[in-house]
């Protein structure tokens, strides 16, 4: 019996591996998402189907839940003090996907941060895995996922650039040499 949940284990897990990426794939294209973001967002769902997996066969194994504890604490006890100060970065991984499911705005679209400390505003050039670039005329502002969903971000028509003077009327200008 044991042998039989064991392929039928493998079985799903192969076909999760396959079905991820083109479900994501399809969900990136419908929402105009880059390329690269896909592949970050489908690389970070296998890693998590994996690790639920290999989670699922040591149970199936017969390992005691006490067994599998024992090791699974031990081991997020080292990773939790090795990773505390790291904390952000384990945020914004999961920001990035809360993104890509979620986010109303895309790359491209001119956005404002609602932020009371300084003007945030431009054109979004990338949704990394960890941040936003967002491009302010020559500057580039680097946001991290976490803050972009904790602000509020308003969408803008991009500014209109000045026109330029025209000539005054009745040859007022000057003939080049």
């Amino acid at each position: 019996m044991k042998l039989l949940l064991a392929i039928a284990l493998i079985f799903g897990y192969i076909v999760g591996l396959r079905v991820i990426e083109p479900a994501i794939d399809r969900i990136g294209e419908r929402k105009a998402v880059h390329p690269v973001r896909i592949k970050y967002i489908v690389k970070t769902l296998k890693i998590g189907l994996t690790a639920g997996f290999f989670m699922a066969l040591l149970f199936l194994m017969g390992l005691g839940y006490s067994q599998v504890h024992v090791f699974l604490s031990s081991m997020f006890a080292v990773i939790g003090v090795a990773l505390f100060a790291q904390w952000s970065i384990l945020s914004n991984i999961t920001a990035s996907l809360v993104i890509f499911f979620g986010f109303p705005y895309r790359v491209g679209d001119f956005v404002k941060v609602a932020d009371k400390d300084e003007d945030i505003s431009g054109i979004i050039e990338e949704i990394g895995l960890f941040h936003v670039i967002i491009r302010r005329g020559d500057d580039w502002v680097t946001y991290p996922n976490t803050l972009i969903l904790q602000k509020a971000v308003i969408k803008q028509l991009p500014p209109k650039p000045e026109p330029e003077p025209e000539p005054a009327a009745g040859g007022d200008t000057i003939p080049a040499p």
